[in-house]
């Protein structure tokens, strides 16, 4: 079968599109035929191995520990191994895995979900690990209550689009922070006032928040923190693409900005779980959240997609179609 592999770190020329053994399924795992796959910027991390304490978390040190590359995936099932009870062989389904770009690939089977009837393989690729950290950032850590306030700072890209529509779904009042050729986007999607940054710095607006999902980490943490309420709540998804550390540098200063102060600093990374992968393609089917796509590519234009992403400027999510 046809598969994107890498086998050192670097950019994506160090991606290679090549012929490799279809997988076997374990005892828990289903086989895939992928039908769609869709690009993180975690993905991105993993091919580079940048930040470097990415490679100190299980990677591998010199150089990546599998072969595998991608990992958001929807397709249909057509092999189970014999502990498998939730797919049987023509189910379609989605999930997070390891080797998403290739023609096939296995799956654990609490890390995938049917997928909604609603929508195509390429929106339900469109959906996990950008979904997850929306919901939990919103959700867990953000502790979002219907009537709440919140503001994203980084509203266009592959999380923030989830963060818009999920905080709107929970029942806040959303603020987005985009550009201008984003701010049309960011209305459609549901948010109740669109600042665009490059006419208008968002931590001048005289206006308090409940909630404060950023997304980008561009602006000083004593200004972000000023625009919260009371008891409010600072979410840190990303920060600085520094190569050492990454946002390491912005977390730790954060621990003394926010000392002493009512207001809450939280970082996070996503836990991908079973049932928030259902919860959220229960929102997708009933119209409550909806995947937005600016760009395909074909399995062999991997590394283009890649080159795209790494220029910072993707509006929504990127999916590769198989």
């Amino acid at each position: 079968m046809k598969a994107i592999t890498q086998y050192e770190y670097g950019g994506p020329d160090k991606l290679k599109f090549e012929d490799i053994d279809k997988p076997i399924p374990a005892d828990d795992e289903v086989l895939i035929e992928v039908k769609a796959a869709s690009l993180n910027i975690a993905d991105w991390h993993m091919m580079t191995g940048t930040p470097y304490m990415v490679r100190l978390m299980g990677s591998g040190l010199r150089r990546p520990k599998s072969p595998k590359v991608g990992s958001d995936v929807a397709g249909i099932v057509t092999a189970v191994g014999k502990d498998v009870s939730r797919f049987a062989p023509g189910d379609e389904v989605f999930g997070e895995i390891g080797g998403a770009f290739a023609e096939y690939a296995v799956a654990k089977e609490r890390h995938i979900a049917h997928k909604p009837e609603s929508a195509s393989f390429e929106e339900a690729a469109a959906v996990p690990l950008a979904g997850f950290t929306a919901l939990q950032g919103l959700r867990d850590h953000g502790q979002v209550k219907a009537g709440d306030k919140v503001l994203v700072n980084g509203a266009s890209g592959a999380v923030g689009t989830w963060t818009v529509q999920i905080a709107k779904a929970l029942g806040a009042e959303v603020t987005a922070v985009c550009s201008t050729r984003n701010v049309d986007a960011a209305r459609e999607m549901g948010a109740d006032h669109v600042v665009d940054y490059t006419k208008e710095d968002f931590t001048k607006l005289g206006r308090r928040f409940d909630v404060l999902i950023d997304n980008v980490g561009n602006r000083k943490l004593s200004a972000c923190r000023d625009l919260l309420v009371d008891g409010g709540r600072y979410v840190m998804v990303s920060g600085p693409k520094r190569k050492l550390l990454g946002p390491m540098g912005r977390m730790l200063a954060a621990q003394f900005i926010f000392v002493g102060r009512s207001q809450k600093f939280v970082w996070f990374v996503a836990n991908v779980n079973l049932e928030d992968l259902e919860l959220l393609g229960n929102m997708v089917e009933e119209g409550k959240i909806a995947a937005r796509i600016e760009r395909t590519y074909s399995l062999s234009e991997v590394p283009d997609a890649f080159r795209y992403l790494g220029e910072g400027h993707a509006r929504a999510k990127l999916v590769v179609t198989v």
